[in-house]
Formats: structure tokens, sequence, C-alpha cells
């Protein structure tokens, strides 16, 4: 009997082993890419261990990574918002400048680095394969959530708007729905972070349905002045509409006067 457990227990380690060792490895020589990459393209701001920088006047110069986890990576690289060109209090996006296996190896050496969340799985965020009434139903609640937490900042329709100290919430209209997912985990720049205790995984999925919606969705209103709502409609209504008016009371008054003149001046 003893012989027997010790070569069952052989065997299994001798099948299972290596793949778990071949795992291991691979992680670590992406660890290793990644932080070659960090050293030539991120340590300036963030430091080469991810400690951040500070400059001479105690100001941030780039915020420390240590716990931002996988996730703050694949969403600031993935969107082209890093490496930003210079210090700033909100980093534009742009055109992204690594490769999605860079991006991964870098996502990989920052989490190495201590806690935060994982790149999200695609089930988490991904609609396919639901029904038609099951997609309606979380449209639905998304539309809702999407109202309540996220309207104050990203507009009615997520076309974004102004924050203070310069910053801004951007578009959300059009964005992959990992990025989006990512954004409300991490909280990038200005942004609160949604938890998953704060927005379980299935409300975040639901507000992602609703914002693909949204794209989905023509615009029956003929020029959406950039989807601002009633300021924008105020300001055209104010300067066009009653700007209109006063003109040609204006230019009524302007007549009127000339007649009157032209009449006494027969008169005389």
């Amino acid at each position: 009997m003893l012989v027997c457990g010790l070569l069952l227990t052989g065997g299994l380690y001798a099948a299972l082993a290596p793949a778990q060792a071949d795992t291991d490895q691979s992680q670590a020589e992406l660890v290793k890419d990644g932080r070659e990459l960090f050293l030539v393209g991120c340590a300036f701001c963030h430091g080469q261990n991810g400690e951040g920088v500070l400059t001479q006047g105690g100001s941030q110069y780039g915020p420390a990574l240590t716990d931002v986890g996988a996730a703050a990576v694949d969403f600031q690289v993935g969107t082209g918002r890093m490496p930003m060109a210079q210090p700033g209090s909100q980093a534009p996006r742009k055109e992204v400048v690594y490769t999605k296996e860079e991006t991964a190896a870098l996502s990989a050496f920052v989490a190495s680095l201590g806690t935060g969340p994982a790149i999200p799985d695609k089930e988490l965020y991904s609609t396919e394969g639901m029904s038609d009434k099951e997609l309606e139903e979380l449209v639905a609640r998304g539309g809702q959530i999407f109202l309540a937490n996220c309207t104050a900042c990203h507009n009615f329709e997520g076309s974004g708007g102004a924050m203070p100290r310069g910053g801004y919430a951007p578009k959300i209209r059009g964005v992959d729905s990992k990025h989006i997912y990512e954004a409300m985990l991490t909280g990038p720049q200005s942004m609160d972070t949604f938890s998953d205790g704060n927005i379980p995984p299935e409300d975040k999925k639901a507000v992602i349905a609703y914002l693909n919606k949204l794209d989905e969705s023509p615009s029956y209103s003929g020029f959406t002045l950039g989807g601002l709502g009633p300021v924008s409609e105020g300001i055209i209504a104010w300067v066009g509409g009653i700007g209109l008016l006063v003109g040609f009371a204006v230019w009524i008054a302007a007549h009127t006067t000339r007649s009157s003149k032209k009449k006494d001046e027969a008169a005389a």
C-alpha cells in the first residue's frame, strides 16, 4: 500500500508540476519584460520601483503605482493616456504607444509591485449570448445606474463635461467595454473609484450595456449641439432667437425714425 501510494503521488506530481512550473516561468518572464519597458518609458515619472516621484516643491510628479493593479495600467496604457507628454491635471486620450503584448507585460510588472484589481475577464463586461429580453432589462437597469451615478460629470448621454482645476470628464461614447469597466474599477484622474462593493460587477455590466445601446441609437433631435443639454440649447435660444428679435426691433425703430424725419421735411 505504501509503495502504491508513493507511485500514485509521484505520478500525479510528474503530470501536474511541469504545467505549473511553465506557468510560473511564463509569468516571471512577462514581469521581467514589463520591468524593462517600465524603466525606459515610465520610471522617469513613477520611479524605478513604482514608488512615485516628488518635485523639489513637494508636489507629486508621478504617483506611486505600488497598489494600482494591472487593470489601471491596462486602462491608462491601452487608451494611450500613458505615457503622458508632460505632467498635468488631466491625461487626454491619444494614440496608443505600446502593443497589446507590451501593455500586458507592463500590467504584469505593476501588478507584481503590490495589490490592486486585475484585468477583468471578458465575461464581466460582455453581453454576448444574452437574449433580447435579458439585454433589454440589463440596458434599462444600466440606464438607471448611469443617471444616478455618472451624469453629473459625463452628461446624460455620455458626452463628457468640464471639471474643476483644469480637469474634465471625457466622452465615453464609443469606448471599448473593457476600458469602461476598468475605469469604474480603478477611478482614473478625477473619477471616483466604484469598487465591486459600491457597484457590483453585474451592475457595471449593465452600465456598459446602456452605453453601448446609446452608441447604437440614432439621434432624432437634429443638431445635437455637443450633447450638452439645456445649457447649449439655452445659449442658442438666447443668442439666436432673442438676438434676432432685438435686432428686428432696432431695425423697426430706426426705420420709423427715418420715416418721421422725411414727413417733417416734406411738411416744412
